[in-house]
């Protein structure tokens, strides 16, 4: 089935363009904000030939596979006369949220800062791996960086310069998309973001008494404190302040007097309030992680690397995972690297050992189908793509979900006890590894995938029997 037949089908079977808010796609779903999901035709939807999996969220999620999703996104959208959620209107991606029957808060909250890190995914990963590289080649070649010449130095200055382009003004980017997903000017949220890094901050804050010369990060405020949460909910009250405003000042007059006074509102309640409180949250976040992270204990290092890792993938699966991406920000932010991400990594890498697992018995009692679907999702899985194998293999039979969980758990307590730190976070498998922060950490993240892998393999091997895959 081509592209643009499964976009077609996929149309048909979720109740055509009348039933649609619109769509965008992640690294490997399309996801659907639908109007009335009575109308979607989920066991016909999980039949099609090219679906390998659909999960029922606050939107319709169609897993298709890396790369896939984008392509049929966009014929998607075009199918369904609609725009893609990423630039619709806000009060479109309200309506979808309100759409959805029995939505927590919870869930709610996590999906809003989804949204706002989903569409920033390419950048934070190009930009990861460019600071990884630089990384590497200032340890491969330290003589050559100190003495500021040759090709090599400009080759890792230039590294470092596309990498330090997004994450350095990361708080910027950040306050553009949360303004496009709160419903205020874009412009005006990426200003927020900018003050939050300014250094008048500091200035400022010692002309207030709240700056610590001695230890400026245990100020009360400084320049960055808050991070991206801090910026996050100085958008949403821009949002709020901003079309409160509007709906006052004379036509005439808005494009003058509305975005003056909004961030003038907003920029004193964003840094005397909220870069403080939400300071003081990240903050408490960093140090409680930072005791497990960090434990010289490594009993208590191997215990919490293995929950990590095995409770991961149900976190996906419960939409809980959206929540880790300012817990990441915040670590890259305090503590120059993500400690958490090389660890919940590994849960990927699990799903693989497990895959392989299946195969084997899959070839020896005859399931060709299924040999066809791993084989088709495992080149995917060793980059770090999950879905195709958990959507399409071990989640739908059960207990291969499980043992692949506890197999990534083995590989999560290596990293964890051998204090692996990223310079950013992406996909989690092979293509992680020029993510980590030096030689030995990529060396150490490959260990770790490699137990991992094994680890799924032999626990899915001695509990999955011949008969359940014959049967899946």
């Amino acid at each position: 089935m081509t592209n643009q037949e499964l976009s077609k089908k996929i149309l048909e079977l979720v109740g055509g363009q009348s039933n649609i808010i619109s769509a965008f796609n992640c690294m490997t779903r399309l996801r659907i904000n639908i109007k009335d999901k009575s109308q979607v035709k989920l066991d016909a939807l999980k039949a099609v030939d090219g679906v390998l999996g659909v999960v029922e969220d606050d939107t319709l999620q169609v897993v298709l596979g890396p790369g896939k999703a984008k392509k049929v996104c966009d014929l998607f959208v075009k199918d369904a006369g609609v725009t893609s959620a990423a630039s619709s209107d806000w009060k479109e991606n309200k309506e979808s949220i309100k759409s959805s029957q029995g939505q927590s808060k919870v869930k709610e909250a996590l999906r809003t800062i989804a949204d706002i890190f989903i569409p920033m995914l390419p950048a934070i990963i190009a930009a990861g791996l460019f600071n990884g590289f630089a990384s590497l080649i200032g340890q491969m070649a330290p003589a050559q960086i100190a003495a500021k010449e040759g090709f090599i130095f400009i080759l890792q200055t230039v590294f470092s310069l596309i990498g330090g382009g997004f994450l350095s003004y990361f708080a910027i980017y950040t306050g553009i998309n949360a303004a496009k997903k709160f419903g205020a000017t874009p412009a005006l949220g990426g200003m927020l973001g900018a003050m939050s890094i300014m250094p008048q901050i500091n200035t400022i804050s010692t002309a207030l008494g709240l700056f610590n010369a001695e230890v400026p990060l245990e100020s009360i405020l400084t320049t960055g404190k808050g991070g991206i949460i801090g910026v996050i909910f100085g958008v949403w009250i821009l949002s709020k302040v901003e079309n409160s405003i509007r709906k006052r000042v004379p036509d005439v007059l808005d494009l003058i007097v509305t975005p003056f006074v909004s961030l003038i509102i907003v920029a004193v309640i964003f840094v005397l309030i909220i870069m403080p409180i939400t300071g003081y949250l990240s903050d408490w976040l960093v140090g409680a992680l930072s005791l497990l992270i960090n434990s010289t204990n490594p009993v208590v290092s191997v215990i919490s690397g293995f929950v990590l890792s095995a409770l991961f993938l149900p976190m996906v699966l419960l939409g809980l995972h959206h929540g880790l991406i300012p817990i990441y920000a915040i670590q890259l932010e305090q503590m120059g690297g993500v400690s958490l991400f090389p660890v919940l990594a590994m849960a990927g890498a699990g799903q693989v050992g497990a895959a392989i697992a299946i195969y084997m018995k899959a070839k020896k009692c005859g399931n060709i189908r299924l040999k066809k679907v791993i084989a088709g999702a495992l080149p995917a899985g060793f980059l770090g793509v999950g879905e195709p194998l958990i959507y399409g293999v071990t989640l739908p039979m059960g207990k291969p979900f499980i043992t692949a969980g506890i197999g990534a758990g083995f590989g999560g307590a290596f990293v964890m006890i051998m204090k692996v730190v990223a310079t950013s976070w992406g996909p989690s498998g092979l293509v992680a590894i020029p993510l980590m922060k030096t030689g030995a950490m990529m060396m150490y993240f490959l260990i770790g995938l490699v137990i991992s892998y094994v680890a799924g393999f032999i626990i899915t091997a001695l509990f999955i029997k011949e008969k359940d895959v014959e049967n899946a």
